[in-house]
């Protein structure tokens, strides 16, 4: 194992003492917890929406806390779900009174701990909703889920309803828009090599130099077949296929189109899949409206990509192009 850090068991830690000292404009911590919010957080009046889950996805999910996007993001372990009592102080910590949305990605431990944590600020009188991100389309169950995985497409969940409650929307309905959104986005990915888990210090899988992974997990869990390494035309090709098989998209529809590296891939090839997915899309007469390229829910080091594909209505786009300044995402 050939990582810049200090001891494994450290990862974590200096990871969010660096993050805030590099963003001290956006991030604060609260103290004795993994969880960061924003700096003038709580924000009274507003709906406050806390993300989070394993470390190792970065920007996922602390890169995305600020103005138009989260409240608050609590980091677990690397690909290990924060507790019950890390996500409460999170939802403590961003409460401005007018509830709190939870977005949580479809893995059996986050889902635990964020609804245990839920239930126990329901106790103190908190408002309450949650969402369940479930875009991978490559599985139905696997490793540490029950149904679909979440994905890079909680990065448009993040978004769509971080524009919402910026808004001024009550839970009800930043809580209405993020189901919408959690309809109409799909995700698939692959891999060319594992990545390392500092704490193991061994591989996550084994694969073959001339081997990749397709529709692999952003912890390394298995896809649904390993073949030998296609072009990237192909990569793209079979990689929104097996999405837009999942989705209801017709002639004239528009998508917001996310090309995602899984954090060892270069922007040169994420913009040549790009190049291939749009003309594609181009091909079926669906109208890319947005594209955004580049890391925003990795997996470590792993060299792969994700295609995301949502699917606009008038709402959804506007609520998209809203302004959002975070660490990982500008939008002015």
């Amino acid at each position: 194992m050939k990582k810049i850090i200090n001891k494994t068991e450290n990862v974590v830690e200096d990871m969010l003492q660096g993050m805030v000292k590099a963003h001290p404009e956006y991030l604060k911590r609260i103290s004795e917890s993994n969880v960061l919010v924003r700096k003038k957080s709580p924000v009274k009046g507003k709906v406050a929406l806390l993300s989070g889950g394993g470390s190792g996805h970065e920007p996922a999910h602390g890169g995305f806390v600020g103005l138009g996007m989260l409240d608050g993001a609590v980091a677990g372990e690397v690909f290990t779900s924060p507790t019950a009592e890390e996500v409460l102080k999170g939802i403590k910590a961003v409460d401005g009174g007018a509830g709190v949305l939870l977005i949580i990605k479809n893995y059996s431990g986050d889902v635990m701990n964020f609804e245990m944590a839920a239930e126990l600020a329901q106790m103190e009188d908190i408002s309450i909703e949650q969402v369940i991100v479930n875009d991978d389309v490559a599985v139905e169950d696997s490793t540490y889920t029950i149904g679909r995985r979440g994905i890079a497409g909680t990065i448009f969940v993040h978004k769509i309803a971080g524009a919402a409650a910026e808004k001024g929307w009550n839970l009800e309905n930043v809580k209405r828009v993020a189901q919408k959104t959690i309809k109409n986005v799909r995700t698939m990915g692959m891999s060319l090599s594992p990545c390392i888990v500092p704490s193991s210090g061994k591989p996550s899988f084994e694969i073959e130099e001339d081997e990749m992974e397709f529709g692999l997990g952003i912890h390394g869990e298995p896809g649904i077949r390993r073949q030998k390494i296609k072009s990237a035309d192909e990569i793209a090709d079979a990689l929104l296929d097996n999405i837009l098989k999942d989705m209801d998209l017709a002639k004239g529809d528009e998508v917001a189109l996310l090309v995602n590296g899984l954090g060892g891939t270069p922007l040169m090839e994420l913009y040549i899949v790009n190049k291939e997915a749009s003309n594609l899309l181009k091909e079926k007469e669906i109208k890319v409206y947005k594209t955004m390229v580049g890391n925003y829910m990795t997996s470590l080091e792993m060299k792969g990509v994700s295609l995301s594909l949502l699917k606009l209505d008038e709402e959804l786009k506007k609520l998209l192009d809203s302004k959002a300044d975070t660490p990982a995402f500008k939008q002015l």
